[in-house]
Order: C-alpha cells, then sequence, then structure tokens
C-alpha cells in the first residue's frame, strides 16, 4: 500500500517532463509505398544521364514520422537496407515490380551516447562484409565507427579513430565503404584537405575497429562547390562517390564522380572523373546513399535521397546503369 500511494503522489505532483524529446522511432507496424519518378518530369522517354541510363526510380513512403532521413543504404540481390541520419534501419525486398515487398522497421541496436538524442545516433555512412554479414556504421558529431552482426542483431565493437579525431561534429564520417580486399576508405563532408577545394579521406589498411591507427591520409576534391555524401566500390576495382550541392533556399544537385583505386595514396590529392550530373529539368534532391552492384555484365548504381523528413522533399531510390 505504502508503494501504491508513492506511486500515486509522484504521478499527482512530479510535472511531466519537459525537456529535449526522444529520438523520434518507427512504428512497429512496417508499411512501405513505393510511387513510380520518372528522371525528367514529363518526358518518360528521358533515359541518358552523361554515362548513366536510367532503369527506373520510385518515391518511398512510410508510416511515422521518423520514416525517411536515408543517408546511407546497403544492396544485397533483392534485398535492400536503408539507414537513416536518426539511426532508424528500413528494409525490404524489391524485384522488377518495383513493389516493397517483407518490410521490416528497426533502429540500431547501440551506438554513441544513450541514444535518446538524434545526434547520439546520426548515422551517415555505411558498409557491409557481404561473406560474414558484418555492418560498419559511421556516425557523425561523434566520428565513431561501430559494427555490427549481419541484419543488425547486435553492436560487435565500436572504435573512435584518432584519424577522425579533429573532423567536425556536423561533417565527418560521411561516406565509408569497405573495399573487397578488406581495406576501408573514409572522406569527411567538410574537413579541408591539404588542397584548397579538398576534404580529407583516410584510408584503412583493415578493419578500423580491430586496427584504427593502420592507414594513411589523403585529400579529395570534389567539383567545385559540391561536398561526398556516399560512395560504392565498382565491380573493377574503381571508386564511385555521390557528391552533394546545396543552395538556398532549399536547393540541392549532385554529381556522381569516380576514382581510380590505384590514385588512392598515402598524402596524394584525388580527383574524380564526373560522370553525370542531376540538375536543371532532371529530377534531382538531396541524394546521400548510393550503392554498386552486378547484374550479368552490368554494373548497377543505386542512388537515393535523405528528404530531410520535410514535406518539401522525397524519400527517393533510383537504378542505373553504369556505361563508362
Amino acid at each position: 500500500m505504502r508503494i501504491l500511494l508513492s506511486i500515486l503522489l509522484i504521478l499527482l505532483f512530479v510535472p511531466d517532463w519537459s525537456g529535449e524529446a526522444r529520438l523520434p522511432l518507427l512504428p512497429r507496424d512496417a508499411t512501405v509505398q513505393a510511387t513510380p519518378v520518372l528522371l525528367e518530369r514529363g518526358n518518360p522517354q528521358r533515359t541518358q544521364l552523361g554515362g548513366l541510363t536510367f532503369l527506373g526510380g520510385v518515391a518511398l513512403e512510410g508510416e511515422g514520422a521518423a520514416f525517411g532521413g536515408f543517408s546511407a543504404m546497403a544492396v544485397e540481390g533483392d534485398r535492400f537496407t536503408l539507414l537513416s541520419d536518426g539511426g532508424n534501419i528500413v528494409s525490404f525486398t524489391m524485384g522488377a515490380d518495383w513493389t516493397p515487398r517483407a518490410v521490416r522497421f528497426a533502429e540500431l541496436p547501440a551506438g554513441p551516447g544513450k541514444g535518446w538524442r538524434k545526434q547520439d545516433r546520426d548515422s551517415e555512412s555505411l558498409t557491409t562484409d557481404p561473406a560474414t554479414g558484418r555492418i560498419w556504421v559511421g556516425f557523425e558529431r561523434a566520428n565513431a565507427i561501430w559494427r555490427y552482426d549481419r541484419g543488425f542483431a547486435r553492436a560487435q565493437a565500436h572504435t573512435t579513430p584518432p584519424a577522425l579525431a579533429n573532423w567536425s561534429s556536423n561533417g565527418g564520417a560521411e561516406a565509408m565503404v569497405r573495399l573487397r580486399d578488406g581495406r576501408f576508405i573514409m572522406l569527411a563532408e567538410d574537413r579541408k584537405g591539404d588542397a584548397a577545394g579538398t576534404v580529407r579521406g583516410v584510408l584503412f589498411s583493415g578493419d578500423p575497429v580491430v586496427a584504427p591507427r593502420r592507414g594513411f591520409a589523403f585529400s579529395y576534391r570534389p567539383p567545385r562547390g559540391f561536398k561526398p555524401t556516399d560512395m560504392a566500390e565498382l565491380p573493377d576495382g574503381r571508386i564511385a562517390i555521390l557528391n552533394r550541392r546545396f543552395a538556398l533556399p532549399l536547393s540541392f544537385t549532385a554529381t556522381l564522380t569516380v576514382v581510380p583505386r590505384k590514385a588512392i595514396r598515402r598524402r596524394a590529392i584525388v580527383t574524380g572523373r564526373e560522370i553525370a550530373r542531376f540538375e536543371g529539368s532532371v529530377v534531382h534532391d538531396n541524394f546521400e546513399a548510393l550503392a554498386a552492384v552486378r547484374e550479368g555484365r552490368d554494373t548497377i548504381l543505386w542512388i537515393a535521397s535523405d528528404d530531410n523528413q520535410l514535406f518539401l522533399q522525397r524519400s527517393l531510390l533510383f537504378k542505373f546503369r553504369l556505361d563508362r
């Protein structure tokens, strides 16, 4: 009885929590709708964009205020995994009919901080090892790398590499890829490199969670006015880099560049070759996620956008064939 009375007194006289609201999470009822989108509005015949051929695209919609904000992506077969910059995970299978099936909503099981604030789960980059199913996630603000089991079942280990220590809180750990040879490359969004117009890059000699000090620094020069947002290793070993430019009041353009892997050397200034640019009449948004897969002899690139959970933007998912 005393315990019951104590609880009642607390409920009556302790004010409601008035501090920072908890990080929004996705609902347990997982549904995703996909609406077809053209590469160029009003022109269904438009399929070429520089060195890319447009193979289709959709705008994704889901329940809950936390849906969207996709900053990183993994594609394995017909299974898509989209990770938001708030630690929320949307996964589904999707075939030629562009209909999401076997949809699953989840959130990262652990990460920097307590996970109450969005800043604690500012997950901006993702890469995987298909052989083991392990997943690495790069976090801005903390400038940390966390490794998870297959399917994000649990967190295995994490590190804050010394090379990332002076990267900015809102411009680091933006892009990351695990190469097939076991090395890792990471790019900052706005940490200045060794020359004007460049950003800092790091190549880790192996798993950065195991050996965070092994590797070297280099600099990447994106197209003028752009910043890198994601990257992927192509089947031929080159590195594809997605870059974004923002302009007020709310305008985004994007460009895709390709870098030879051998160009990434200690203290090197690396410049990519531009393959395609998303601007003008072509649909463009805040493109932040990139994945590369092989379909037969074709190299396929999947590109997704971060809608910042604003009604003025969309969560787009585009499929392209890389032609050069």
